[in-house]
């Protein structure tokens, strides 16, 4: 079967558009050639789907992590066709640490919750939990924990738009929107979604280094990738300079950490309420 050539006239199957090319001028809907259907294409995608070997996700994602703020910095001055929406970057590397939830960031477990700073004042509370629902502690935990991943998965946006409120007061005078608050969040949800979970996982996997990273290691070192991540994205995404983009960054490290505690206060809250 012979293509079609790109320059032939076209009925768009979509909206009924006739047009030449191999995109429909009014609804970007592509002319479907024999060689989409092939064999190759079909693996090609795959690869893709599996992989996400995209080159708008790779780029974004390095840049996230090279030059943050500048992917926030794009879209909000409305140059967004180069890259991948910062909510789908989000999104697929949240899929990914939500499959190995190891460090537990915005999965927050059974055992994690008890080891919070509101931690005594729920212990009631679940006690009076898995008495009616018959369980003892342990099926109790596992059940929890079962039931928790699944709707952390749903709230962890809650987390970015808490964390991003402290941006509109500290940034009032940059006549930035509130979405671009939170946008700005996204990204820096991603950047800590990849390096502090998926990368930290791997390297500990990798060089045995699980016995040197407790609690008051992961600490510093969310604050260590955190305050390059506030410095460096607030004199790009907000044009912050000198010793008031220092304080700003400290303050969002000290916030960030308090929005985590509400969110999986939240999160503890709603996995009470669905079980």
């Amino acid at each position: 079967m012979i293509e079609s050539a790109p320059e032939s006239q076209h009925t768009c199957q979509n909206c009924g558009n006739r047009f030449s090319g191999l995109y429909c001028n009014l609804c970007g809907e592509k002319v479907l050639l024999p060689s989409d259907r092939s064999f190759k294409t079909f693996l090609s995608n795959i690869l893709i789907a599996i992989t996400f070997a995209d080159s708008k996700f790779i780029k974004t994602l390095w840049l996230v992590i090279s030059q943050p703020g500048f992917v926030s910095w794009e879209f909000a001055n409305g140059r967004r066709v180069k890259y991948l929406k910062p909510i789908s970057l989000f999104f697929v590397l949240n899929l990914i640490y939500f499959l190995f939830p190891v460090i537990q960031l915005f999965n927050a477990t059974f055992d994690t919750q008890l080891a919070s700073v509101y931690g005594r004042l729920i212990q009631e509370m679940i006690a009076n939990k898995a008495v009616a629902l018959g369980y003892g502690l342990d099926a109790f935990k596992v059940v929890y924990n079962t039931k928790t991943l699944g709707l952390a998965k749903l709230l962890v946006m809650v987390f970015v738009v808490i964390s991003s409120l402290p941006l509109n007061l500290l940034y009032y005078k940059r006549n930035r929107y509130f979405t671009d608050h939170v946008g700005y969040m996204v990204e820096a949800a991603c950047f800590n979604l990849f390096v502090n979970t998926l990368a930290l996982t791997l390297v500990v996997r990798l060089f045995g280094l699980g016995g040197y990273l407790d609690e008051t290691g992961l600490t510093f070192f969310f604050i260590g990738t955190n305050l390059y991540f506030f410095l460096r994205s607030g004199s790009r995404f907000y044009q912050e300079r000198g010793w008031k983009l220092v304080v700003k960054a400290l303050v969002m490290i000290v916030f960030l950490k308090i929005s985590l505690e509400v969110y999986r206060l939240i999160l503890f809250f709603v996995t009470m309420w669905a079980l």
